[in-house]
C-alpha cells in the first residue's frame, strides 16, 4: 500500500469522524467512545499496514 494511499483513508477517517461528531446529535459519552474506538483502529491499522504487528507475533521474550 503506497503512502499516498495510507494518508487518504487518514483523511477520510478523520473527515468522517467530524462529520458525526458535528451534525449527528449523541451524548458527549458516546461521541468519547466513538472517537476512542476509530483512533485505535486507525492505530492498530497503521501498524498492521507498516508490518509491526507482524514483528510483534514473532518477537519472544
Amino acid at each position: 500500500m503506497s503512502l499516498l494511499n495510507i494518508v487518504i483513508v487518514i483523511i477520510i477517517a478523520g473527515v468522517l469522524l467530524w462529520v458525526v461528531n458535528n451534525y449527528i446529535p449523541m451524548d458527549e459519552k458516546l461521541k468519547r467512545i466513538l472517537n476512542n474506538v476509530v483512533v485505535i483502529v486507525v492505530i492498530i491499522w497503521l501498524l498492521k499496514v507498516f508490518g509491526v504487528l507482524t514483528y510483534l507475533r514473532n518477537f519472544s521474550v
